[in-house]
C-alpha cells in the first residue's frame, strides 16, 4: 500500500510521473473535471448572490468512489492538477469531494514533468490558491450566464443548435468586420517602374526602382502618366549618385507562448489551433516540453545554462548570446515559455517513438528555443541611388555575413515570404550605367487578407480577448456552429454567422464589443490577483445584461434564414436543391420537404488533377471524420486515393495509398491486433494455470 496519493488530470501524465516517484507514491488521474455546473439548467442562483450549483459529472461515480478509497488509505494526498486557473479549480473540487481541508498543504504544481520538477514540487506543497479558484469561477459563471441566457433566444428567433459566448461572439465579429472590409474595398490603380541597367566594368545587369522625382516621392496612377515618365527616361544618362554600405542585424524571436506556438504551427506545419494544443498536451504529459498554456517568454536559469552548453558545443562560442525577453504587460507570468524540458533530447531522437505530429511540433519548439538563445544574424547591406535627369532610382542589396540563430531556425510570416540575398555588383560614385530596358508594371491595391487561424489568434491576443487556454476552443466552437468556414487556410463568415453577428450587434452591444470584452478579461485577471471580489464582477455585469435581455426578447421577431439555391435539380421531383447545414456540415436537400425527402452530399473538388488519370480529385471524409482525397473515376477506372493533400506546388504525390496498399495495411493491422490478443490470452491462461497450481 502506498503512503502517498498524487492526483493528476490525465492517465498519460500519471504514467510519466509514476516513473519518477517511487513505490511509496500511488498516482491516479481525475480525467479532468469531476464537478461542474449542470448541463440541463443555468446552475447559477442569480437570486442568491450568483452562487454556483455544482454537481458531480455524470459517468464519474466509479472514479470518485475509487479516488475516495485511495485517499482514505493514504497518509497524505497531493493534488497535482495543471498549474493554471482551471487546474486550481479542479484541485479545489477534488479537495471538496475527498474531504481534504483546502487550507492544508495539499496542492503541488510543476511547470515541467522532470525528476527535478516533480521532486521540488513534492517538497514544497502549498494551500489551494483561492484567488485563482475565484478567477476560474468568475469566468465559468460569466460564460454560463451569457451562453445560457442568449443561446435560447437565438434558438427561438433564428434556429435550433445556435450559441452565443463572451469570447466566441467577439471572434465572429472580428471575422465579419474583415469580410465587410473586403466586400467594401475599392481597388485603385498604381504603377511601379524598374529599370534594368548594366555596369560597364564587368558587364553585369541589375535592377533599380524609381522612387523620386525632383526630390519628392513619385506616385504614378495611370498608364498615360507612366508613358510620359518612360518617354522622358529613355534618353537620360544614368549615373551612380551615392553608395551606402552598412551592416544590419536580425535578432531571433523569443521562445514560444501558447499564442505564438499556435500561430507558427499554423504557418509552418499547417496545424489547426485545436490540433496544435492536442499534440502539445501529449508532449507535456510525456515530459518532453514545459506547460503549454502560458503567455510568458521567461525561461529558467537552469534551462538557459543547458541551452548555452548545447549551442557552444554544437555551433561554437560565437553563436551563443544570453538573451532575456520582455513579457508583455498583462501576461500571466506564473509559468515559463514553452520549451523542451531536456535540451540534450534532440528531435531526431524521439522521431521513431512518437507520432509524426508530435515529432514535428517538438522539433518546432526545440529549434525555436535554441535559436532564442543564439547570436543575431548579421547582413552586409548596400543602398545605391542612381540619378537619371530629375528622377532618382534605388537598388538595395544584402548578403548574410554571419548566420547566427538562422543556422537553426527562422520565424515564419503570414505572407510566406522568404528573405533572399540580393547581390549588387561593385560600383563607384559617379559611374555611368547603361540602360538596357524600362520595366513598367501595373498594380491594383488589394483588400486586407482574410483571417487565418494564426492571424485570428494574433488579433485576439493583441486586443486582449480571451487567454491562452481559450483560443483553440473558441475557434473550434465557431467552426462547429457553422458561423465561419475554412476556405483553404482562411476563415470566412457564413450567412448564418453574419445573421447571428448582426442580431447580437443590434441587441447586445456589450457582448460583441471588443473593448468591453477586453476590459472584462482585465477584471477577471484582477480577481486572480485578489484585487476584486468575483461575485461583484458578476453582479456589475448581470444587472444591465438582464434588463437588456428582457427588452430584446419583446422587441425582435423571428429571423428568416434563406437557403442557398443550387443549380442541381432534384432527380425525384425536379425542384432545384438547396444547401442545408446539418450536424456534420453542409449537404444538399430538396426544398419540397416533407413531400420529397431527397438529400445529397456536397462534393468538394481540389484545384489539382489526379496524377494517375488526370481526373478531378474529390475531398471526402472517412467514417471517423478524417479527410482523404480520391479520384472522381475511383473505382471505375482509377484506384488513386491519398490521405495527404497537395504540397506547396499544388501536386499530390506524398502518402499516396492505392486500394491494394490500403487493404494490405488494414490486413497487417488486423493480423497485429489478432497476434496481440492471442498473446494476451496466452499470458492470462498461463497466469491462471500458475495460480491454480500454487493453490493446489
Amino acid at each position: 500500500m502506498a503512503d502517498y496519493l498524487v492526483i493528476v488530470e490525465s492517465p498519460a501524465k500519471a504514467t510519466t510521473i509514476k516513473k519518477i516517484l517511487g513505490s511509496k507514491y500511488k498516482i491516479e488521474a481525475s480525467m479532468g473535471h469531476i464537478r461542474d455546473l449542470p448541463k440541463s439548467q443555468l446552475g447559477v442562483d442569480v437570486e442568491n448572490n450568483f452562487e454556483p450549483k455544482y454537481i458531480n459529472i455524470r459517468g464519474k461515480a466509479e472514479l470518485i468512489k475509487k479516488l475516495k478509497k485511495e485517499a482514505q488509505s493514504a497518509t497524505k494526498v497531493y493534488l497535482a492538477t495543471d498549474p493554471d486557473r482551471e487546474g486550481e479549480a479542479i484541485a479545489w473540487h477534488l479537495a471538496y469531494i475527498l474531504g481534504i481541508d483546502e487550507n492544508s498543504d495539499c496542492r503541488i504544481t510543476f511547470n515541467e514533468i522532470t525528476k527535478n520538477g516533480i521532486q521540488t514540487a513534492i517538497k514544497e506543497p502549498r494551500k489551494l490558491d483561492k484567488n485563482l479558484i475565484d478567477a476560474q469561477q468568475a469566468r465559468r459563471v460569466l460564460d454560463r450566464i451569457v451562453g445560457y441566457k442568449i443561446s435560447p433566444l437565438l434558438w427561438k428567433k433564428v434556429k435550433k443548435g445556435l450559441s452565443a459566448g463572451r469570447v466566441q461572439s467577439v471572434a465572429v465579429r472580428i471575422i465579419v468586420d474583415r469580410e465587410n472590409e473586403i466586400e467594401n474595398f475599392k481597388s485603385e490603380e498604381y504603377w511601379s517602374l524598374d529599370a534594368k541597367v548594366k555596369e560597364m566594368k564587368n558587364r553585369k545587369n541589375f535592377n533599380i526602382r524609381l522612387i523620386d522625382y525632383k526630390g519628392k516621392k513619385i506616385e504614378i496612377s495611370s498608364e498615360e502618366q507612366m508613358k510620359q515618365v518612360t518617354s522622358e527616361l529613355e534618353d537620360e544618362t544614368y549615373v551612380v549618385k551615392t553608395i551606402k554600405s552598412g551592416e544590419k542585424k536580425r535578432t531571433p524571436a523569443p521562445p514560444f507562448t501558447t499564442s505564438t506556438l499556435q500561430q507558427e504551427a499554423s504557418r509552418k506545419l499547417g496545424f489547426t489551433t485545436k490540433r496544435t494544443m492536442s499534440v502539445a498536451q501529449g508532449l507535456y504529459e510525456d515530459g518532453l516540453i514545459t506547460y503549454m498554456r502560458t503567455d510568458s517568454t521567461r525561461i529558467s536559469e537552469e534551462a538557459r545554462a543547458m541551452a548555452k552548453e548545447q549551442i557552444v558545443s554544437q555551433y561554437g562560442k560565437e553563436y551563443y548570446e544570453n538573451r532575456y525577453y520582455k513579457t508583455k504587460k498583462d501576461a500571466q507570468d506564473a509559468h515559463e515559455a514553452i520549451r523542451p524540458t531536456y535540451i540534450d533530447r534532440l528531435p531526431e531522437e524521439i522521431k521513431e517513438k512518437y507520432t509524426s505530429d508530435q515529432y514535428k511540433l517538438y522539433k518546432l519548439i526545440y529549434e525555436r528555443f535554441i535559436a532564442s538563445q543564439m547570436a543575431s544574424a548579421v547582413y552586409d547591406t548596400m543602398a545605391v541611388d542612381v540619378e537619371a535627369g530629375e528622377y532618382t532610382f534605388r537598388a538595395n542589396g544584402s548578403k548574410i555575413k554571419f548566420a547566427g540563430f538562422m543556422k537553426v531556425y527562422v520565424e515564419g510570416n503570414d505572407e510566406n515570404l522568404e528573405e533572399k540575398d540580393v547581390i549588387l555588383p561593385e560600383l563607384k560614385e559617379g559611374e555611368k550605367l547603361q540602360l538596357m530596358e524600362l520595366l513598367p508594371e501595373q498594380h491594383f491595391t488589394e483588400p486586407p487578407a482574410r483571417y487565418t487561424e494564426a492571424s485570428l489568434v494574433k488579433a485576439l491576443e493583441e486586443r486582449g480577448i480571451g487567454r491562452p487556454s481559450t483560443y483553440a476552443p473558441t475557434i473550434s466552437t465557431i467552426l462547429d456552429r457553422h458561423y465561419i468556414e475554412r476556405e483553404k487556410k482562411t476563415l470566412v463568415p457564413t450567412e448564418l454567422g453574419k445573421i447571428v453577428d448582426h442580431l447580437l450587434r443590434e441587441n447586445f452591444k456589450d457582448i460583441v464589443d471588443v473593448k468591453f470584452t477586453a476590459q472584462m478579461e482585465e477584471k477577471l485577471d484582477e480577481v486572480g490577483e485578489g484585487d476584486i471580489e468575483w461575485k461583484k464582477v458578476i453582479s456589475d455585469f448581470y444587472g444591465p445584461f438582464e434588463k437588456n435581455l428582457e427588452e430584446v426578447e419583446e422587441k425582435i421577431g423571428k429571423v428568416e434564414l434563406k437557403d442557398e439555391v443550387t443549380d442541381v435539380p432534384c432527380e425525384k421531383c425536379g425542384r432545384m436543391m438547396v444547401i442545408k447545414i446539418g450536424r456534420y456540415g453542409k449537404f444538399m436537400a430538396c426544398p419540397g420537404f416533407p413531400e420529397c425527402r431527397n438529400i445529397k452530399p456536397i462534393v468538394q473538388k481540389l484545384d489539382v488533377k489526379c496524377p494517375k488519370c488526370g481526373g478531378d480529385i474529390l475531398i471526402k471524409r472517412s467514417k471517423r471524420g478524417k479527410k482523404y482525397y480520391i479520384c472522381e473515376n475511383n473505382p471505375a477506372s482509377c484506384d488513386f486515393i491519398a490521405w495527404n493533400g497537395p504540397d506547396k506546388n499544388g501536386v499530390i504525390k506524398a502518402a499516396v495509398i492505392t486500394k491494394d496498399e490500403d487493404e494490405k495495411k488494414t490486413t497487417t493491422k488486423k493480423e497485429t491486433k489478432k497476434k496481440s490478443t492471442t498473446k494476451k490470452k496466452a499470458s492470462t491462461t498461463k497466469k491462471r494455470t500458475a495460480a491454480k497450481s500454487k493453490k493446489e
